[in-house]
């Protein structure tokens, strides 16, 4: 979603660090073109001018025009400055359940903005990762099928739900699931309200009345960032009349300008506390403000992808799989969970997207067609179109096989080889890293590339010679000559600094 804004500010950001000194007019001059930048992400303009604000006093000081590296300095100070504006640097985005269970928390919002979903996917969360018992209902009387389109996901999610009794009000409805709650010995009570397509006094009454009557600790309220500023009127209207505690920002991998999400707590004081990801219900992800400044400024996002690494892998398989690697064992099958574990980590374009100073390369590849996840896709129809020897003995594949597996996976023979080839320079370094850990690694990796190429050490040290090299000091198009033309990058990533 803060794709555009982050390209802006990474050409803003470049402009500044390739100078050696900075002067007072060179700050204003990029501060305006951020402030233009935030403005065109949808951003209010009152929290775009305390922004700037902000910066500006701290960007024009002496330890900033004096520093080393004044450019890397004014981008901390905006970084710092984001983190603020997004709710602050200790912002606790957990939900609170101090109180007597059963825990309630309240669910509100406009009609379409994805609270229902929303609310199997806190309850799917609830449950999965802290253990709590949840109970759902829905108190959406008025919307055709509504409280069947909660069952459903609690089946979905393996969350129970309220039995639904025909002809009661919200608020009967509210008081019935809360005692069930207490009587089933359920932890948490999601109560799902009605919304409407737009604000009026009906839903505001039948809301307040409900919050008086339950007295939740935590009315969270649904939002839909594609609506951008009118996602913030929306959250302080209700605000007016509902204690927000926090907001959930749906569809937020759309391609929505970002504004919404970084005007929402500067205006109505709320903190975001999930965001939305994706369709499925295990899409859903706890807002941090810090990490979310990262990802805009293209620092990346290690802890996140650590996190999505250790939901997404099975601890005793990956051990098992680690002892059969170090003995030089890695078959088709090993390679094809590897591919699972990619795509379901959001595949190969999330990843690199996490990583710090991987924006440039990211779209390098990206230009270059060798990021498509599509190509996953087709080397896994190559390994599940093979017997189960073939997976586990590739060397079985002769001529005959290949054709046998590109006929059946809708490929080419050519892809088939090059797919084999790619296991085969894998498992090699799998073989060498049992052997002689990443030392014998390197070693492998520098025979296959025929020796170190002068052009990438120069382009790995960067300018500060023996320090880790900042993103912009890589000379892409020589790593990509020393690892493509001899194979070492995984198949379909060929050609990063090449153009289609």
């Amino acid at each position: 979603m803060f794709e555009s804004l982050s390209d802006r500010l990474g050409a803003i950001f470049e402009g500044l660090k390739g100078r050696g000194a900075l002067e007072e007019k060179d700050v204003n001059e990029a501060l305006r073109e951020v402030r233009v930048a935030l403005l065109e992400a949808d951003v209010a303009l009152p929290v775009a001018k305390d922004f700037i604000a902000k910066v500006k006093e701290r960007a024009i000081g002496v330890e900033v025009l004096r520093s080393v590296t004044p450019g890397q300095q004014v981008v901390k100070i905006v970084h710092d400055a984001l983190v603020d504006m997004l709710g602050g640097e200790d912002a606790d985005g957990a939900l609170s359940f101090a109180t007597t269970p059963p825990a309630v928390i309240m669910m509100v919002g406009l009609q379409g903005s994805g609270k229902t979903t929303s609310t199997a996917k806190i309850a799917l969360r609830l449950s999965k990762r802290e253990k709590k018992k949840v109970l759902m209902a829905s108190l959406d009387t008025r919307r055709p099928a509504a409280q069947e389109q909660l069952a459903i996901l609690g089946e979905q999610a393996d969350v129970k739900t309220l039995p639904i009794i025909a002809g009661q009000t919200p608020r009967d409805i509210a008081n019935r699931a809360i005692e069930a709650g207490k009587l089933g010995g359920y932890d948490v009570v999601m109560l799902d309200t009605a919304g409407r397509l737009s604000i009026d006094e009906q839903l505001m009454t039948e809301i307040a009345d409900i919050h008086a009557a339950t007295n939740p600790i935590e009315s969270l309220l649904v939002v839909d960032s594609l609506t951008g500023q009118d996602a913030v009127t929306t959250a302080e209207k209700f605000k007016e009349r509902v204690p927000v505690t926090g907001v959930v920002m749906t569809r937020i991998d759309g391609d929505a300008r970002g504004g919404a999400a970084l005007s929402m707590r500067a205006v109505t004081g709320a903190p975001i506390k999930f965001v939305g990801v994706g369709e499925k219900l295990d899409a859903l992800d706890a807002f941090e403000p810090k990490r979310m400044a990262g990802r805009i400024l293209g620092m990346g996002d290690i802890v996140s992808l650590v996190e999505k690494a250790s939901e997404e892998m099975d601890a005793a398989k990956a051990e098992k799989a680690a002892k059969r690697m170090a003995k030089g064992e890695f078959d088709m099958n090993d390679l094809a969970d590897q591919f699972k574990q990619m795509r379901n980590m959001g595949g190969m374009g999330a990843i690199l997207g996490m990583l710090p100073g991987m924006g440039k390369m990211k779209k390098m590849v990206d230009q270059a067609g060798g990021l498509d996840d599509k190509e996953i896709v087709r080397q896994e129809a190559i390994i599940s179109s093979m017997t189960k020897q073939e997976r586990k003995k590739p060397a079985l594949m002769n001529a005959k096989r290949k054709k046998r597996v590109a006929a059946g996976s809708g490929t080419s023979v050519q892809e088939v080889n090059k797919l084999l080839k790619a296991h085969r320079q894998m498992a090699d370094m799998m073989k060498k890293m049992g052997k002689g850990g990443m030392k014998g690694l390197a070693g492998q990796m520098a025979g296959m590339m025929g020796g170190p190429d002068p052009a990438v050490v120069e382009a790995a040290k960067g300018k500060a010679k023996g320090a880790l090299p900042d993103a912009d000091d890589l000379d892409f198009d020589a790593i990509e000559k020393a690892l493509s033309g001899q194979g070492v990058l995984p198949p379909g990533m060929g050609g990063l600094g090449k153009k289609k």
